[in-house]
């Protein structure tokens, strides 16, 4: 597996890297180069799907909707602008197809923002990557 320094970065080893973030295991605090390679991987799955939905588990709203929002500029998304706030852990899920979505309060444990991407072709990337983190695009 290439490091974040070694260019390009194959779809297979994005992929690979990708799944260990299997959305059952707590995140894991990465340092900056694996957050590179994070950030490099996603966006070269992403660019392979035909959109992207979005979980967002987060401690506040404010945290919440920060990630929303650079997960958003990142994938190519507009960000919404009008979505409620409350107080404790939140939720916010995102359809980059129709725009849709909601911020809702959270009882789990988790924290983290779930990527799904969906292909609307059955062989086309159609896989779930996360919890990865919240400031991954901060």
């Amino acid at each position: 597996m290439p490091n974040s320094n070694q260019l390009p970065l194959t779809v297979a080893d994005a992929r690979k890297f990708l799944n260990k973030f299997n959305c059952l295991d707590i995140a894991p605090v990465l340092d900056n180069a694996e957050k590179a390679l994070v950030r490099q991987s996603l966006i070269l799955i992403t660019k392979l799907s035909d959109y992207q939905i979005l979980g967002i588990c987060a401690d506040t709203a404010e945290e919440a909707l920060l990630a929303m929002k650079t997960y958003s500029w990142a994938l190519g998304y507009e960000v919404p602008t009008d979505l409620p706030t409350t107080e404790g852990p939140v939720y916010i899920k995102l359809n980059g197809k129709n725009g849709l979505c909601y911020l809702d309060s959270y009882a789990g444990h988790h924290r983290g923002v779930l990527v799904s991407c969906q292909s609307y072709d059955e062989r086309g990337i159609n896989e779930m990557y996360g919890h990865l983190p919240l400031d991954l695009f901060a």
